[in-house]
């Protein structure tokens, strides 16, 4: 069993948006990070990764860098002993055990799947980089299946789920298809099929309706077919039913309903609530404790701005609880409050919607003001220079449909 200490006394379990900013502006106060990657990824621009319209290493930021006074322990927290100040964890080097004199738990959520027939059998996740180009690779996979002389389920798309993540996916996705199939003239006219489901009565209900109609006929103008108040009953990898009755044939079904706190947490013993989210007072320390704090998708903020209501699980919040908690941490504790600024969503090329301030744009300026605000929150101007590379690369090129299904899994010796 290895034995450490957190630097500066401070431990944080995870590595995402965060937990990161946590460590990244305690600075010089320094902490320790454990977390499963060396990296961490940047969840809005997951989208344009998936389409290629951005290298997929330019969405994540390597920890080591943006943290430069924290120590990076690769590996998962399995235990918490409270009385001793403990955690054990799992690491590259074998098991450890880190003291601390200050926990901040930042975990972070998992997808949040249904017991739907054939889902996790055949269904595919939004929720990390991984997700992203196996999508990106599936999709490309069905335009030379269908090339081959494939049933008309090899052109059928079905996302579930029309939050941020799915209609952000579904339209660069979309987007990628269209540019690709001008390079399959076997497949002029092929019929597709894309649907959008949720159980929602709208798309993206937690933005003005205004923009949410917006989005909703811009995505109805391309073909996409959208399925409000329904949902997924099964899937077999050949069609998707729907509660309506319909049958949708498909051999790519995303699954985007949601997200639910890490289930780490539970053999963590702390308070949590009703969905699983840790609970703290209002200057994020955890209910019950002195020296452990949480934040992030894992935790049920209470923000003095909006009372009776916890955060949503979005990095424009999680970067804001991390400020308060950072001076908590380093100073007076005070209550967190923030008042959300607006929201922006992107919708393929040169379409988008913003909410900032009260003011309300879509099309080109929306599209525009939410690249802006993605490159804002992106940590280290190295990493936003590559992404505006990228992007000032795609104004003038199209979009590359280069299938790399083989990464990650090299071929060996053959004898």
């Amino acid at each position: 069993m290895i034995a450490r200490e957190a630097k500066g006394g401070t431990l944080i379990l995870g590595g995402g948006f965060a937990g990161a900013y946590v460590a990244r502006l305690l600075g010089k106060h320094g902490a320790t990070i454990v977390s499963p990657q060396n990296s961490m990824l940047y969840t809005p621009l997951l989208p344009e990764a998936a389409s290629g319209t951005l290298e997929p290493r330019h969405v994540v930021v390597p920890l080591r860098q943006m943290c430069p006074h924290a120590d990076v322990v690769i590996g998962r927290a399995t235990s918490l002993d409270v009385v001793r100040n403990v955690v054990a964890a799992e690491t590259l080097a074998g098991p450890a055990e880190i003291s601390y004199e200050r926990l901040v738990v930042a975990l972070g959520a998992v997808t949040r799947v249904f017991p739907v027939p054939g889902l996790v059998e055949y269904g595919r996740g939004f929720k990390d980089l991984a997700d992203a180009i196996a999508l990106r690779n599936h999709a490309l996979q069905r335009l030379d299946a269908a090339a081959a002389g494939g049933p008309p389920s090899e052109l059928g798309f079905v996302f579930v789920g029309a939050g941020y993540a799915g209609v952000e996916a579904l339209a660069e996705v979309h987007d990628l298809v269209q540019a690709a199939l001008r390079f399959y003239p076997t497949l002029e006219g092929a019929q597709q099929r894309w649907v959008l489901v949720d159980a929602a009565p709208t798309i993206l209900a937690d933005i003005p309706r205004t923009l949410g109609v917006y989005a909703a006929r811009q995505l109805e103008r391309r073909g996409i077919e959208i399925r409000v108040g329904e949902m997924l009953t099964s899937f077999d990898g050949e069609a998707a039913v729907l509660s309506g009755g319909t049958s949708v044939p498909a051999r790519t079904l995303v699954w985007t309903a949601g997200v639910k706190a890490s289930p780490l947490l539970a053999s963590f013993g702390l308070p949590l609530d009703e969905r699983g989210r840790v609970r703290v007072d209002p200057t994020l320390r955890v209910e019950g404790y002195e020296n452990i704090w949480s934040l992030g998708d894992c935790a049920a903020v209470p923000n003095a701005k909006t009372p009776g209501h916890t955060d949503p699980p979005t990095c424009q919040h999680a970067l804001r609880q991390a400020r308060r908690l950072t001076g908590n941490l380093t100073g007076t504790p005070e209550p967190y409050g923030y008042r959300m600024l607006g929201q922006v969503a992107t919708l393929g090329r040169f379409k988008g919607i913003a909410d900032v301030l009260g003011i309300h744009l879509s099309g080109f300026p929306g599209w525009f003001v939410a690249r802006t605000y993605h490159l804002y929150a992106l940590p280290l101007l190295s990493r936003k220079l590559r992404v505006v590379a990228d992007w000032t690369t795609a104004l003038f090129f199209r979009r590359d449909i280069a299938e790399l299904s083989s990464l990650g899994h090299p071929g060996g010796f053959e004898e």
